[in-house]
Formats: C-alpha cells, structure tokens, sequence
C-alpha cells in the first residue's frame, strides 16, 4: 500500500514537473516576445531621448540624466520619457490643465467668437495636447507591455526552478517506492462466538 501511494504521489510530482517546464518555455517565449516587440517598435520611431541640457525641471534631471541622448528602445525609457518630459511640456504650455478641459474651453469660445485670436490659439493649445496625449498613450502602452514581457521572464524563471524541484522530488519518490517492502496486514483472529 505504502509503495503504491510513494508511487502516485510521485509520478503526479513528475506530471507537475512536466506542466511548469512547458508553462516556463512559453513564460519565455512570451517575454521574449513582448520585449522583442516593444524593442523593434520604439526603435523604428527613431525617438533619441533628450540631452542632458535639454532637461529644464528637477523631475525631469531626477528621471531622465540616465537615459539622456540615448535611443529609445526600452520601455522604461518610455515611461520616463511620457511622464517626465512630455506631461511636463504638457502641463508648462497649459497651465496644469488637461487635453479635456482645454478642448471643452475650446468648444465653448467657438460658439461665442470662432474668429478670436484667443479661440484660435485654444484651438493650437488643443491640438498639442491632443497629439501629446496620444504619444503618452501610446509610450505608456509599451512601458506596459515591456513590463508584462519582464514579469513573464521573472514567472518563466521560477516556473524552471519549480520543475527542477519536482522533478527531483518526483524521481527521489520513484526511488524510494522501490525501495518500501511491502508490509503484509496481520491476520484477523476469530473471536470466539459467546453462547
């Protein structure tokens, strides 16, 4: 009985074993993926991060000195890149308000005056922020997907190391049910029947 149940709970150790190797090769696939991805696309935008001298606040210097006048290709730099330099710009060149406030503002000087030079330095101011918006997005979107590429590196590691240690688990459990003789039960004695 002992080796039957050394046996089972072993080879279910080796299936487990089977199970984390296979999810490990495709964690790694799918980071290398991801991270090949967001690599070939940010480098083919041909974005170069800003010089040193070109970084005005201390929040920019804070996050950006370490990346400044290499090539974008990472989605760290990304990030960095979308919320300390471009929000900045953003914030600088209207005042902390977003693209929404902006355009509603924008809407609103439409229908009081179309031709003002006020409503059509809104409609600019607008715009800005509009394709500053997308490019955040669309940077914050490969930060995001860079990021799920290293979580799955980091998952397919310990899905190896889980198998490894099944592995040798299952096969020390194979081992020692070789190993059990088995124990036969004792016999039952018959209870004398009582008149």
């Amino acid at each position: 009985m002992r080796s039957s149940f050394d046996k089972l709970i072993s080879w279910t150790g080796l299936i487990v074993a089977a199970v984390l190797l296979v999810a490990g090769a495709l964690l790694t696939w799918a980071s290398t993926f991801a991270t090949s991805t967001v690599h070939d696309q940010l480098a083919a935008q041909q974005i170069t991060m800003p010089a040193a001298a070109a970084l005005t606040t201390p929040d920019m210097k804070a996050h950006l000195t370490q990346y400044a006048g290499q090539p974008m290709t990472t989605g760290d730099q990304a990030k960095a890149y979308a919320d300390y330099y471009i929000q900045a710009h953003m914030d600088e060149s209207a005042e902390g308000k977003t693209y929404s406030q902006v355009s509603g503002e924008y809407m609103a000087a439409l229908k009081t005056d179309p031709t003002a030079q006020a409503t059509q330095d809104l409609g600019q101011l607008r715009q800005t922020l509009f394709m500053g918006t997308t490019l955040r997005g669309m940077l914050l979107n490969a930060y995001a997907f860079g990021t799920i590429g290293a979580i799955a590196m980091w998952a397919a590691i310990a899905a190896f190391v889980g198998s490894a240690v099944m592995f040798v688990l299952g096969a020390l459990g194979l081992a020692h049910a070789r190993r059990v003789t088995p124990v036969e039960a004792p016999a039952l004695e018959k209870i004398p029947a009582t008149a």
